[in-house]
C-alpha cells in the first residue's frame, strides 16, 4: 500500500529550518559576516528596497551592508518557518532595529543541499520611519 498524503515534515525538520534563521540573526546581531555565509549557498541571492534604492543581486550586497553597518546589538527578531517539504522551506524575519537602526521585513527562500539547510534568497522591504 502506498501513502498518498503522509506528513513528511517533522517538528525537528522545522527546528533545523528555524535554526538557520535564527542563526541569521545573530550574525546581523553580531556584525558576523563569515557566520552569515556559512548559512547562505555561495550563489544566494538578494532583492528589495531599502528607503529609495532597489537593492538587487548577489548576496556578497548583505555581507558588504554588514560590514559596512557592524553589528546590531538591539536587534529584535520574529522568526517563522512559513512552509517547509522534505527540501524546501520559506521563512519569515521581521525585525527592529537593525544595525542601521531601521525596522523590516525579509522572506527566505530555503533549500536542503547534501542533508544542510542553506538559504538560497532573501527578499525584503526597509520600513520608513
Amino acid at each position: 500500500m502506498t501513502l498518498l498524503n503522509g506528513n513528511i515534515s517533522t517538528i525537528e525538520d522545522y527546528k533545523e529550518v528555524n535554526s538557520v534563521l535564527e542563526r541569521y540573526a545573530e550574525g546581523l546581531r553580531t556584525g558576523n559576516v563569515e557566520e552569515l555565509q556559512k548559512i547562505f549557498h555561495p550563489d544566494a541571492i538578494m532583492y528589495g528596497h531599502w528607503e529609495e534604492y532597489l537593492i538587487e543581486g548577489n548576496i556578497t550586497n548583505l555581507y558588504d551592508s554588514v560590514a559596512k553597518h557592524g553589528p546590531a546589538p538591539e536587534l529584535k527578531t520574529q522568526i517563522d518557518v512559513l512552509h517547509k517539504t522534505a527540501t524546501t522551506a520559506t521563512g519569515r524575519v521581521e525585525y527592529e532595529k537593525n544595525a542601521a537602526g531601521k525596522d523590516g521585513i525579509d522572506y527566505h527562500s530555503l533549500l536542503k543541499i547534501n542533508g544542510e539547510w542553506v538559504i538560497i534568497s532573501k527578499v525584503f522591504h526597509v520600513y520608513e520611519k
